[in-house]
């Protein structure tokens, strides 16, 4: 099966994400330096700045692992779409394939992390997308 190089997307500010997940149903605000989106169970998290597109964009859930891997795969499609980032097709079949243990992946220009807890106060999944061009102002605070 021949692959195809990963398209181009065009890089979107962080505001222009949170408009896109508020059009698509979610419901957002704002938490320091941090856009806030949920829908269902699961909450998106987007690194506001001037970045010519979000450093960080992390999906979460809480409880049991596959019940908040759940609800993370049912946003992700849209999230990924949003959001510009590269491979999504990609991206979201490996997400499917994790169980339990923390692993991570490269799409173009994004890492992507995946972590599930169990034993703590607030068990859940986190998948973590983070642009590997960003110099500056990467991280919150």
């Amino acid at each position: 099966m021949p692959t195809t190089a990963p398209e181009a997307l065009t890089p979107v500010k962080a505001t222009a994400v949170v408009a896109g997940l508020t059009a698509a149903g979610f419901k957002c605000g704002t938490d320091e330096a941090y856009a806030l989106c949920t829908s269902g169970a699961a909450s998106v998290s987007i690194l506001l700045g001037d970045h010519p597109r979000p450093p960080v964009v992390s999906v979460n859930a809480t409880g049991a692992e596959d019940t908040a891997a759940a609800e993370i795969a049912k946003v992700l499609p849209k999230v990924l779409e949003v959001a510009h980032i590269s491979q999504p097709q990609d991206i979201t079949t490996w997400y499917g394939e994790q169980k339990g243990k923390p692993s991570s992946m490269t799409a173009g220009d994004w890492v992507i992390n995946y972590a599930a807890e169990a034993d703590t106060e607030e068990p859940g999944v986190h998948l973590t997308v983070t642009d590997k061009l960003c110099k500056t102002a990467c991280q919150a605070e």
